[in-house]
This record gives structure tokens, C-alpha cells and sequence, in this order.
């Protein structure tokens, strides 16, 4: 990677969002710039360093057509990032399947038991009107 280590590159916020226009296909630096300095009020040559930063650190590859540089994503980079995440995915996706196993026993306990039309409570309590000898909240 040319020496910068992938997570200083991607730390760049505009960096990522280059990538994410590119990841929608191949783009022309004119439209990535366009999208760029609208998005982050940065000047033209501000973009091409990060640009270049991009290319020359491998997560891009440019040609040129005509008088046109066209930007795309190579994903060589990203492949070595997620590599180096395997080892803590661990952490997240146990923690993933307990909220989709807690999610499940939701939706189960909010079924209506039974199954009476209207999603009544057959064989519930009713709460019946006070006798006139209790007490209620506030006498």
C-alpha cells in the first residue's frame, strides 16, 4: 500500500465518501470533485490530493480516457482491512445474535395467545367496577 497503512487513509472522512462514490462504479474526477466540494466546501485541489492520496496508496485505480481520468475502486486494500476486523468480528456478531435471539422472544411474547378473533384475551381477568365498601386511590 505504498507505505500508509490502510486506517490513515480511511480516517479521512472525505476519503471515505470518495470511496463510497466510487463504490457506486467508475467515476470521472470532474464528477467526483463536483460531489465533493459541494459536500465538504473544500477547493478542486484539495480533492485531487485526496484523490491522489487514494491512488497512490492502492484503494483506487485511474485511466484515462481522452482527456477524461476515470476513477474506480480497487478493493485489494479493503480486502486486507476486513482481514485484519476477522479477528474482532467475533466480539460483534455474538453480541448481533443475542439481539436476534432477544428480538425473536419479543415478538413471540407479543402474540396474542389463543388466537381469538381481534386478538382478544380469552380467560383474562376483568377488572370489575369497586364495591362500594372498598377504598380507591385518592378518598
Amino acid at each position: 500500500m505504498g507505505g500508509v497503512h490502510a486506517f490513515d487513509v480511511l480516517s479521512d472522512p472525505v476519503r471515505r465518501r470518495i470511496l463510497e462514490l466510487l463504490a457506486e462504479g467508475e467515476q470521472t474526477s470532474g464528477a467526483v470533485t463536483a460531489v465533493i466540494r459541494e459536500e465538504f466546501a473544500i477547493s478542486q485541489p484539495a480533492v485531487s490530493l485526496h484523490l491522489r492520496v487514494l491512488r497512490e496508496s492502492g484503494f483506487t485505480t485511474v485511466r484515462a480516457e481522452g482527456a477524461r481520468r476515470l476513477y474506480a475502486v480497487d478493493a485489494a486494500p479493503l480486502r486486507e482491512v476486513d482481514a485484519w476486523l476477522e479477528r474482532f468480528r467475533g466480539f460483534w456478531e455474538q453480541r448481533l445474535d443475542a439481539l436476534g435471539t432477544e428480538l425473536a422472544r419479543g415478538k413471540r411474547a407479543r402474540r396474542p395467545h389463543g388466537g381469538t378473533p381481534g386478538g382478544g384475551n380469552r380467560g383474562a381477568r376483568r377488572r370489575t367496577a369497586p364495591n362500594e365498601n372498598e377504598e380507591t386511590p385518592g378518598d
